[in-house]
C-alpha cells in the first residue's frame, strides 16, 4: 500500500481541500483502496518523509526531500487535476 503526506503551511485548511479532492479522484480511477493518506504542515515534511512515498503540497517545499514532491495546487483551483492524479499514479507505480 502506498502511503501519500499532503502537505500546506498549516496542515488545516488547503491540504484537507487537496485530501478530499485527491480521494474522490483516485476512488474515480479504481485506486483509492491502494493508498494511505496524511496530513501535516509543510514544516514538518522532513521529520515525517521517511514514512511516506509521495508528497502533495499545496505550497513551496523547501530543502532537499528524498522523496517525489507534486503540487496539489490544481486540487484547489480545478485546474490541471487530471494532470497531477496522473503524475501521482505514475509516480506511486499504481
Amino acid at each position: 500500500m502506498a502511503k501519500i503526506l499532503v502537505a500546506c503551511g498549516t496542515g488545516i485548511c488547503t491540504s484537507t481541500m487537496a485530501v478530499d479532492r485527491l480521494k474522490k479522484e483516485l476512488n474515480a480511477r479504481g485506486k483509492g483502496n491502494n493508498i494511505t493518506i496524511v496530513q501535516c504542515k509543510v514544516a514538518e515534511i522532513p521529520s515525517k518523509v521517511n514514512d511516506v512515498d509521495l508528497i502533495v503540497c499545496t505550497t513551496q517545499v523547501s530543502g532537499n526531500i528524498s522523496k517525489p514532491v507534486v503540487s496539489g495546487l490544481p486540487f484547489l483551483t480545478g485546474v490541471g487535476v487530471d494532470k497531477v492524479i496522473d503524475e501521482v499514479i505514475e509516480k506511486l507505480g499504481l
